[in-house]
């Protein structure tokens, strides 16, 4: 496991999930929904965990593999949080669909060079 790449698609997610408070509080109203508010930003953090882990995962044998994975988990994790919302917002569904990759990207970009990292037992 590489720790250096989790602890980038963690953070990334956490940074991520940062304006989807934003976004959705601008929406549907920040006083009263913080707890859907925070559940939002979890869902991100958990969306970075997830790709974080899921560094050795090859889709396809391209260059596109960190998008087609990044969009993929992030389709999975990102349904979480729609479903318990019975879909009643799409842009965050959407945005979902946008950071997965992107936090893939930034993941494989700055966490792929800590090479003794990824060798460690645990």
């Amino acid at each position: 496991m590489n720790r250096r790449r989790l602890a980038i698609g963690v953070l990334t997610g956490a940074f991520l999930g940062l304006f989807c408070i934003v976004g959705v509080g601008t929406r549907i109203g920040f006083v009263g929904n913080e707890l859907f508010l925070f559940a939002m930003w979890y869902n991100r953090v958990v969306m970075g965990l997830v790709i974080g882990l899921a560094g050795g995962l090859v889709l396809v044998e391209s260059r596109y593999n960190v998008l087609l994975r990044g969009l993929l988990l992030g389709l999975v994790v990102t349904a979480a949080i729609a479903f318990t919302s019975e879909f009643r917002d799409w842009p965050s569904f959407f945005a979902g669909l946008v950071y997965g990759p992107i936090i893939d990207w930034v993941a494989t970009r700055y966490g792929e060079s800590a090479a003794a990292d990824s060798t460690a037992p645990w």
